[in-house]
């Protein structure tokens, strides 16, 4: 194809503003698959994905579409999440594509992933084709959604296009603005090789297989290429587009999205970011690839049982190169032997991660307490990253102990600024400031939108926070994230012992005025979770060594005093004596078995 009649773009939105069903539509009317094959979300392509009815991995697409100037144009579109965990997702289509098609729902308006996905695409300084989908709703809005795109973002109100991508409503028009506003690539065909890898899978017979976005030059089959970053060789098995599963083809040329079966089996040489170029004439200098994903949220994760431990590595090796967001270390743990201290965006890609672990390599998993990354400055003066509260140094080390805050915003309809309010200041919140988004006489008093910009502790966003929003504002607030600074904080580690022993994987760093608080919480949670013994088993929360909450598994018992019908009272007294004595010698070697659910219980402590 001639690069003047090459577009890439991505499709970029909030969770559920209708991406996908709009990929849909644009794979339908450019004939790309079958009427009879179509499905609803084509490009979600995980089991996960459809269950959860969202997008978690970024997908990309050939189509060739006739434009109305009579010419044949080759559109490589890639789908991207929308969920806040899923940002990097987005960051990297962006730098794969020359524009953006900005989605917004109809009928819910601008929210708070719409603004954070703008600002991306304008820093990567690319063009943003402005949608209003969904405009079939009995509650659709088209024309105050376009004017809030206009007055809140800045575009031109002639620029906005309004389509209904169930029905397929103004999808030819869209189409249409791809081709007239989309840039063609630039590049050199001429010149030495240069195809950034925006993002990778491994497949079990072609090896890795990198999504490559071709910069200058081409890429052919069977030509030898070499990774900048490893400086790898490597003879490529395949190399094709995708339409959308896998289709080989006589190779890729400038400006062209595709992808390359490199046949390496060894994750590391392959990395996401980096440049694939040709190894006879390799490039001095490579494309500037991608900031690594910071992650947010860590955990243990540890096999259910120790001998799965190097099914798990495996496992973990391979997910990585489809997820580069999921970072993971060796650790181990006294109750839970051998595992991996593993670090994410967020509770969702936690989740997600988890459970494709479970279901795509088949590892039975323990998964411990999320915890966020804390810094801790020592008195000699150097500053340390503690993940762990395992790893926290003795208290008479710590100068002080600072912890992550975001700048989180929150858009909500105005009769639930209240409910808003007093859910972040009662997380430790500190507000920045609120804007009225919606202008007008035709909104409804109590139905303007406003947004609310506060600054708060990461750690107190990890549990169920998303949800209070959700559910104190019926529904409608959005909220998106990111960080903001390192705040010293009075911070102290709660440890947790089950029978006198301490269990590293259920301690936690928590704020000092929340300590007793969340230790009695923890304590009356576990008692109902750990199953019964033959002797009492005893639960505390500890700070330092002071106990401050305490509960008792009460334990069964054998009614030894069954075969007594009357007689001497001295005979049950020394069966009784002798059952007192038999159950504290088994409370000092017995071992208390923790169950999976005991670790899930952090996660719902109420606040």
């Amino acid at each position: 194809m001639d690069q003047s009649r090459i577009r890439n773009f991505c499709i970029i939105a909030h969770i559920d503003h209708g991406k996908s069903t709009l990929a849909d539509r644009m794979l339908e009317l450019t004939g790309t698959i079958p009427k009879r094959q179509m499905a609803e979300q084509v490009l979600d392509q995980m089991d996960l994905e459809r269950e959860r009815g969202i997008t978690i991995k970024a997908a990309a697409v050939r189509m060739t579409y006739a434009a109305s100037d009579g010419l044949s144009y080759e559109l490589n579109l890639i789908d991207t999440p929308g969920h806040v965990d899923f940002t990097y997702e987005v960051s990297r289509a962006l730098a794969a594509a020359e524009a953006a098609v900005l989605v917004v729902d109809a009928s819910q308006g601008i929210e708070a992933q719409t603004l954070a996905n703008v600002n991306m695409a304008l820093e990567q300084d690319i063009t943003v084709i402005p949608v209003v989908n969904k405009i079939d709703l009995p509650a659709a809005e088209p024309e105050r959604v376009a004017q809030e795109m206009v007055e809140v973002i800045g575009f031109g109100r002639e620029d906005v296009l309004f389509v209904s991508a169930k029905e397929g409503t103004g999808v030819p028009e869209l189409l249409e603005a791809i081709v007239q506003r989309v840039p063609p690539p630039a590049g050199d065909p001429a010149a030495p090789l240069r195809a950034l890898i925006f993002d990778s899978k491994y497949d079990s017979y072609k090896g890795v297989i990198a999504y490559v976005r071709v910069v200058d030059g081409e890429v052919v089959p069977r030509g030898k290429l070499r990774l900048v970053a490893t400086r790898r060789a490597l003879e490529p098995l395949e190399v094709g587009t995708f339409q959308p599963s896998f289709s080989p083809t006589d190779g890729l040329t400038t400006g062209e999205v595709g992808y390359v079966a490199t046949g390496l089996k060894t994750v590391r040489d392959c990395r996401v970011g980096d440049t694939l170029t040709l190894a006879d004439a390799p490039i001095d200098s490579p494309l500037p690839g991608y900031e690594p994903a910071k992650p947010m949220v860590f955990a243990g994760l540890y096999p259910a049982h120790s001998e799965e431990y190097d099914i798990l590595r495996d496992a973990l090796e391979k997910l990585q190169l489809n997820d580069s967001a999921l970072s993971y270390q060796p650790e181990s743990s006294v109750a839970l032997g051998p595992g991996f201290r593993a670090g994410f965006l967020g509770l969702l890609h936690m989740d997600i991660v988890q459970e494709r672990l479970e279901r795509e390599y088949e590892v039975n998993l323990l998964a411990t307490s999320p915890n966020v990354e804390y810094r801790v400055l020592r008195t000699n003066g150097e500053e340390t990253a503690v993940d762990s509260p395992a790893d926290l140094p003795d208290p008479s080390e710590i100068e002080e102990i600072r912890e992550p805050w975001m700048n989180v915003s929150l858009i909500t309809p105005e009769r639930h600024i209240g409910a808003m309010m007093e859910l972040v200041t009662g997380r430790r919140g500190d507000f920045v400031r609120m804007d009225y988004l919606d202008h007008g006489p035709a909104v409804r008093q109590g139905d303007r939108r406003v947004l609310l910009e506060y600054r708060m502790p990461l750690s107190e966003m990890l549990v169920d926070f998303y949800d209070l929003v959700k559910s104190r504002t019926q529904g409608y607030a959005s909220m998106d994230y990111s960080f903001s600074h390192w705040e010293p904080e009075r911070l102290v580690r709660l440890d947790v012992l089950v029978n006198g022993v301490p269990v590293d994987a259920l301690s936690l760093l928590v704020h000092g005025d929340k300590a007793q608080q969340q230790g009695r919480a923890l304590v009356e949670k576990l008692r109902s979770l750990i199953p019964r013994q033959l002797f009492e088993v005893p639960i505390q929360a500890a700070i330092g060594g002071r106990i401050v909450a305490r509960e008792t598994v009460r334990a069964l018992r054998k009614n030894v005093l069954a075969k007594c019908y009357g007689g001497d009272v001295t005979r049950k007294r020394k069966l009784l004596e002798k059952q007192k004595a038999g159950k504290k010698r088994m409370k000092r070697v017995g071992n208390v078995d923790i169950p999976q659910e005991a670790f899930m219980a952090l996660l719902r402590i109420g606040k």
